[in-house]
């Protein structure tokens, strides 16, 4: 019987190194705990390239980035200040996802008026929420331009970091 539960044993611990090797991510706290959090089974490395889809919800960084530069425009997931307010939104309240199945704020007008991004004739600025997960609005934004311009700032547009090459 200790022979059959050492090899079981020895399977299982092989199991989990091959998984890991081939860059699976074991939640053991759920798993001994016996937690049916079937919804994060594996997490995405943030090496692998992920496929950036017109319909999708996007709010990272880099996800956004990417769609930006794809398709020229913020996700559906982004609605403006005036669109939120229409729905009931009240900033002081931070309620957006109380009335917005889940929306981030995104593609009001950026005035730069601090010109702090390049300005050039023609060129408009715009904004969005990044890693918003409902509350109130954190210091996350992107800010991209008519003419493929995207730079990133995590202290609310006091320095930015350009994203576009």
């Amino acid at each position: 019987m200790k022979s059959k539960n050492k090899i079981i044993s020895s399977l299982l611990v092989g199991a989990i190194i091959i998984l890991s090797l081939l860059g699976f991510e074991i939640d053991f706290n759920n798993f001994l705990s016996g937690s049916d959090n079937t919804e994060k089974i594996v997490e995405q490395k943030s090496d692998e390239k992920i496929d950036i889809s017109e319909d999708g919800y996007y709010t990272s960084k880099e996800d956004v980035y990417k769609y930006i530069d794809k398709y020229e425009k913020l996700p559906n997931n982004y609605i403006t200040k005036k669109e939120a307010k229409d729905l009931g939104w009240d900033s002081k309240k931070g309620n957006l996802w109380d009335v917005s199945n889940k929306k981030s704020i995104g593609g009001d007008y950026f005035g730069n008026r601090e010109n702090k991004l390049p300005d050039k004739n023609g060129r408009k600025w715009y904004e969005c929420d990044i890693n918003y997960n409902g509350g109130y609005r954190g210091k996350e934004r992107i800010v991209f331009s008519n003419d493929g311009q995207i730079y990133y700032t995590d202290d609310h547009y006091n320095s930015f970091i350009k994203l576009s090459d």
